[in-house]
């Protein structure tokens, strides 16, 4: 952490991010636990509420990749972060009125969303120009823990607070960290240089812009292999978060709390990952640490739909299965990385939104298939079929030029043919 501080600029973002990335984690927990304890959701409503915020990410996407390429980045994280704050307010409102619906939480979601594509793939772009490029790796792993921390922190504090305040109630909570994010955001001092060179032309058509990144993305061959991979993982994970609330809650009869908790055991594991992820970066590569890291988090995934018997006992397989998130941060650094050194800085936002769109995008599919297979096969079934899914899309990535790739200095030029 020594690195960090050193530069008081990326510090700001740093402690902003913490603290929206824990509130986040609350509502998380708290949108489909209101669904489930307060409105009492079923298996296919359940679904089509978690996919309906990845369903906005399919519609607007690549047009939020598109219009954060025109313009500086920074401005357009402070106000996805001031939407957000603003939308989320109104579910503890609509609760205390009486008036909360499904409905509502579904169009929250779904609005929620497109802000967060739309700070996301500005947030992934405007990273290398606030560090330097040999400062990168180590600030992609910082902000990755920054996400590991939250699942320490964050599902133990929604877990009680949704059981002394009630769910809609913790939301608030979000709703205040994103209003830290943007203060943090507006406080940092480093001038944003412009997206495009003063000699290079005008925008073309969004279309043809949003047409251009799809082609760049596709025609790389370490992106198109991870764009493919992501894609399959994305679905079939989509099968296991349509029903997780209610196979821990309804089957394993965890109360809330607990599963905050265990929830919070993937987030100490995911601390260690992005801890360790520079250090597995130097000594296996960039590639087959990617791989690696996907390969694990399938196996871990067939520990969820293994657990049975006693409450103790399911907490114990779901424990075990949290400890896999260890792999996350590794997965999710690389794969940034490789994209933010192989992609030229004027089409980055549109391969980081095109990433977006291929994991967050699908994943309603997934939910919506998983919300209705559960209801034919069941929810066990349903989750051992999702974690045999997500471990064979790592195959796109072995037999693919990613394998190997250390992403040296003499090797970089090369990878964006």
């Amino acid at each position: 952490m020594s690195w960090l501080g050193r530069d008081p600029e990326f510090r700001k973002l740093f402690a902003g991010q913490a603290i929206s990335q824990v509130g986040s984690r609350i509502t998380r927990e708290g949108l489909p636990l209101t669904a489930y304890l307060i409105l009492g959701a079923t298996p296919w409503q359940m679904g089509i509420l978690s996919g309906s915020s990845a369903a906005a990410v399919l519609m607007l996407g690549l047009f939020a990749g598109a219009f954060a390429d025109r313009v500086r980045r920074r401005p357009i994280m402070i106000a996805a972060d001031l939407g957000r704050a603003a939308l989320l307010f109104t579910v503890p409102l609509a609760a205390l009125a009486g008036r909360l619906a499904l409905a509502h939480l579904v169009l929250v979601a779904a609005a929620c969303g497109i802000l967060s594509v739309l700070f996301d793939v500005s947030y992934q772009a405007y990273v290398p120009s606030l560090v330097d490029s040999q400062s990168l790796l180590k600030a992609n792993s910082h902000l990755a823990l920054t996400e590991s921390m939250a699942e320490v922190a964050g599902p133990p504090l929604a877990g009680v607070l949704v059981q002394t305040l009630t769910a809609p109630i913790a939301i608030a909570f979000d709703a205040f960290s994103f209003l830290i994010s943007a203060a943090s955001l507006a406080w940092i001092r480093r001038p944003e240089p412009p997206v495009r060179p003063s000699h290079e032309a005008p925008p073309q058509h969004m279309l043809r812009e949003i047409l251009e990144g799809l082609r760049f993305s596709w025609r790389n061959p370490y992106l198109r292999a991870m764009v493919l991979s992501s894609t399959t993982g994305a679905f079939f994970m989509g099968f296991q978060m349509a029903v997780y609330i209610i196979f821990a809650m309804g089957t394993l009869h965890l109360a809330p709390a607990i599963l905050g908790v265990l929830i919070a055991v993937g987030g100490a594991s995911s601390t260690a990952g992005a801890l360790a992820a520079p250090r597995l970066v130097e000594r296996w590569g960039y590639g087959n640490s990617l791989i690696g890291a996907t390969v694990l988090a399938g196996a871990a995934a067939f520990l969820i739909p293994m657990a049975h018997g006693p409450v103790w006992t399911g907490a114990l397989y779901l424990a075990a299965a949290q400890a896999g998130d260890a792999t996350w941060p590794v997965y999710h650094t690389n794969q940034l990385g490789i994209r933010q050194t192989v992609t030229p800085s004027h089409l980055l936002a549109r391969a980081n939104s095109a990433a977006h769109l291929t994991f967050r995008g699908v994943f309603p599919v997934g939910a919506l298939v998983g919300g209705a297979l559960a209801g034919v096969i069941g929810i066990r079934a349903t989750m051992f079929l999702s974690a045999s899914g997500f471990s064979l899309s790592v195959l796109w990535m072995v037999f693919s030029p990613i394998r190997g790739l250390r992403l040296s200095r003499a090797t970089t030029a090369n990878l964006t043919m």
